[in-house]
């Protein structure tokens, strides 16, 4: 991620290349070039692989663009992180994770060199990310996450901690606030449902699917991003 801020802050995500940010006689021609989020994985990871310091280790990879210009999002996945878009109060679209086989998720690899020990091992590459593309509306709020909550909480949960804090803090609070207040909820509600054994998790029911036998919450790193979308004139 170090690598993939330090491309990706040099790119634009869109055409025209303005700032969409600034009002329509402020805008300036900004220099830049359109990065997706697969090549943007792409030379992130190749940075990874030439890192001296970096002597191996493996990592999911969940990249998204916003066009501020388009409302277009763009995404690409590889591994068990992901994405949701909430429309309406309905999941309108759900990043399915990519794994090799049960609870094995893809993953950027950098074995250690002279290694023989890992010569079996599964190398994935950014060209296996999914990737999708979509227009975003206004009031579309997206969540981006480690499978610490994929594991633990179920996507109607996630549609009512949302709904729950849009009108708790709504006209009371800034956009910025209730979004950063909803990645709070969501993370704080994970972290009870992976220490909880008699709650039935989503984990639990993959794993069943599977057949094999896993009780309750899955302990595990959880990471989470919110975005609100405004449609500005």
């Amino acid at each position: 991620m170090f690598h993939a801020h330090r491309y990706s802050k040099h790119a634009w995500a869109g055409e025209p290349e303005i700032d969409p940010t600034l009002d329509y006689e402020e805008r300036e021609q900004v220099e830049g070039w359109e990065m997706t989020p697969q090549e943007c994985l792409e030379l992130s990871f190749d940075a990874v692989l030439r890192e001296r310091s970096v002597l191996a280790g493996s990592s999911t990879a969940c990249l998204l663009n916003l066009n501020a210009s388009s409302g277009v999002l763009r995404s690409a996945n590889l591994g068990d992180s992901g994405f949701s878009i909430i429309r309406s109060s309905q999941v309108v679209f759900r990043q399915e994770p990519q794994t090799h086989f049960f609870n094995c998720p893809k993953q950027l690899t950098k074995l250690p060199r002279s290694s023989r020990r890992f010569s079996n091992s599964a190398v994935d590459s950014p060209k296996d990310a999914d990737l999708h593309e979509t227009r975003l509306r206004d009031g579309d709020i997206v969540v981006v996450y480690t499978d610490g909550l994929s594991d633990n909480v179920f996507p109607s949960e996630l549609v009512s901690i949302c709904s729950l804090v849009a009108r708790q803090m709504g006209g009371r609070k800034t956009e910025d606030e209730q979004a950063q207040t909803m990645a709070n909820r969501i993370v704080e509600y994970a972290r009870l449902c992976m220490h909880n054994k008699q709650r039935v998790s989503p984990f639990e029911r993959a794993a069943a699917r599977e057949g094999m036998y896993f009780r309750g919450g899955k302990v595990d790193d959880v990471t989470v991003i919110v975005a609100l979308v405004r449609e500005t004139a």
